[in-house]
C-alpha cells in the first residue's frame, strides 16, 4: 500500500509527464548521432527521453548516457535509462524504465532516489499494470498498439486497456508500440498521456519536424 505522500507524488507526476516520449534506438540514433538527434527531437517538443540500447558495452552506454543527460538538463527534459536500475543510479538519471523480465519496482525504488521516475511496461496485461500502480510506479505502459519494426514479436494492446486505464490510475499512461502521427490520435482520445515513438521520430531526415507532429496533438 503506498504512504499518502507517494501518492500525491504520483498525481503530481501525472500532471507533468505528458506529450512525446522519444526512445533512442541503436541503429537510429547510433553513437555518432545520438546527441544531434534527439536534440532534434526535443527542440521539436519531445517532453521525455528514453536512452535504450542493449547492444553497447557498460562504458559506452554509461558515456552515452552521461551525454545525454547533459544534453537533456539544458531543455529541462527528464531522461530515463531503459532496463538499467544500476545505470540509472550510476549516471543521475531522473528515471528508469523497467520490463516483464527487469528489476521488481520495490528493489528500484530502494536503490533510486524517490523522485526518480519509475516507469512499468505492462504490455496487454491489466493485472500487471495494477500490480505496478499498488507499487509506486510513475507511469504505467501499455503496447503493442500497432505493428512494430523495432519489436515485431510485441504482443497486441486495443483501444480499451487505455480507456480502462485511464478511469482507473492516477499516473500517466504510456501508449507504444508502431506509433506514427497517422495513427496516435486514437491513442491520445482514449487516455495516453505520453506517446513513445523510436522510428517515426528518428528513421527521417528531421526529429524536429516529425516531434513538432506528435506534440500538436497534445495541444
Amino acid at each position: 500500500m503506498l504512504s499518502t505522500n507517494r501518492r500525491r507524488q504520483l498525481i503530481r507526476a501525472a500532471s507533468a509527464l505528458r506529450g512525446l516520449y522519444a526512445i533512442t534506438d541503436p541503429i537510429l540514433t547510433p553513437p555518432d548521432l545520438i546527441i544531434s538527434k534527439v536534440e532534434q527531437a526535443v527542440l521539436g517538443g519531445a517532453q521525455i527521453v528514453q536512452y535504450r540500447d542493449n547492444t553497447a558495452n557498460k562504458i559506452a552506454r554509461q558515456q552515452q548516457a552521461t551525454a545525454l543527460l547533459e544534453l537533456c538538463r539544458d531543455y529541462y527534459v527528464p531522461v530515463v535509462i531503459n532496463n538499467d536500475v544500476m545505470l540509472a543510479d550510476a549516471v543521475g538519471a531522473q528515471g528508469v524504465h523497467l520490463g516483464l523480465d527487469d528489476m521488481p519496482i520495490s528493489e528500484a525504488r530502494a536503490i533510486l532516489s524517490e523522485d526518480v521516475i519509475i516507469g512499468a511496461s505492462c504490455y496487454n496485461d491489466f493485472a500487471r499494470a495494477k500490480r505496478a500502480y499498488r507499487e509506486g510506479a510513475d507511469y504505467i505502459a501499455f503496447g503493442s498498439f500497432f505493428p512494430s519494426l523495432t519489436k515485431p514479436e510485441a504482443v497486441k494492446a486495443d483501444l480499451d486497456l487505455l480507456r480502462c486505464a485511464r478511469r482507473q490510475f492516477a499516473v500517466p499512461i504510456c501508449a507504444i508500440g508502431g506509433i506514427t502521427v497517422d495513427n496516435a490520435a486514437s491513442l491520445v482520445d482514449a487516455g495516453a498521456d505520453l506517446l513513445a515513438v523510436i522510428g517515426n521520430v528518428f528513421a527521417g531526415p528531421e526529429p524536429d519536424a516529425a516531434a513538432r507532429k506528435f506534440a500538436a496533438l497534445f495541444e
